[in-house]
């Protein structure tokens, strides 16, 4: 019996690169708040999860060079969905829209749910073991 990891893992196996990801954007914009004329961007997450999804479902193949490589992906190209932030504080003149405290709770909020996810699978992973081992108490 072939183990379904869609059914086995559900959407969690898809959230950790779009959370990778928007981490690596918001910590960006940590870094570039005093970068003037830097605009705040953020990830789409949504619709990063979204093309995840379907990627992985559909397949898709790498161009190579060699019949020796490897064939395989990344979902790190998530960066089409990279959308500037609307500011929601006034310009401060030197054109920067990054507010460091948003950023931060973005930041802070995006590291929780990653860590959610990883635990779920962790847990799921434990008990499809357990289920292939069998109960050995």
């Amino acid at each position: 019996m072939a183990i379904s990891f869609d059914k086995a893992f559900g959407i969690h196996q898809y959230t950790i690169g779009a959370r990778s990801a928007r981490a690596e954007v918001l910590a960006a914009n940590i870094a570039n708040a005093d970068t003037p004329g830097y605009k705040a961007r953020d990830l789409d997450f949504s619709s990063a999860l979204e093309q995840a999804q379907s990627r992985t479902q559909s397949g898709f193949a790498l161009a190579t060079s060699d019949a020796r490589h490897i064939q395989g992906g990344s979902s790190s190209s998530l960066a089409g969905n990279v959308k500037y932030r609307v500011p929601n504080q006034p310009d401060t003149g030197d054109g920067n829209t990054v507010d460091v405290q948003q950023e931060r709770t973005s930041f802070m909020e995006n590291g929780l749910e990653y860590q959610a996810s990883l635990e779920f699978l962790n847990s799921r992973i434990s008990g499809l073991l357990k289920a292939i081992k069998g109960d050995q108490a």
